[in-house]
């Protein structure tokens, strides 16, 4: 059950909020400080949906032991990349609150990746 609920955690509380900016673009400006008019504005857009992919292995992982270690390496690909290139450029002030979120999932994600391959 605690697994269940870590996974719904990396789902809902770290990835929905950016996958939501798929539907609702005016929320990339709003997270990433990104105009509308913004030559990368589309890229960001495009980013929701990769967020959505990870979403939706979170909550498949949630539900379907098979599918763990996958979802273990897509989840922590995307949350320790974006950590890494936070710090490696210098902690912008921008973007310290998605950083926030992600160092915040960091636990959960140990755990389901401790789940995920030490049984």
């Amino acid at each position: 059950m605690l697994e269940r609920i870590c996974w719904l955690v990396l789902a809902l509380a770290i990835h929905l909020p950016p996958f939501a900016a798929f539907f609702a673009p005016s929320l990339i400006t709003k997270l990433y400080g990104v105009a509308t008019d913004d030559v990368g504005f589309s890229l960001f857009h495009h980013r929701a949906i990769l967020f959505g992919i990870v979403m939706i292995s979170c909550l498949w992982a949630a539900y379907d032991p098979n599918v763990r270690k996958l979802a273990v390496v897509v989840t922590a690909l995307s949350m320790v990349s974006f950590l890494a290139i936070y710090f490696g450029y210098g902690q912008p002030q921008s973007l310290k609150t998605i950083a926030l979120v992600d160092g915040a999932g960091l636990p959960f994600l140990a755990f389901v990746s401790w789940k995920a391959f030490a049984t």
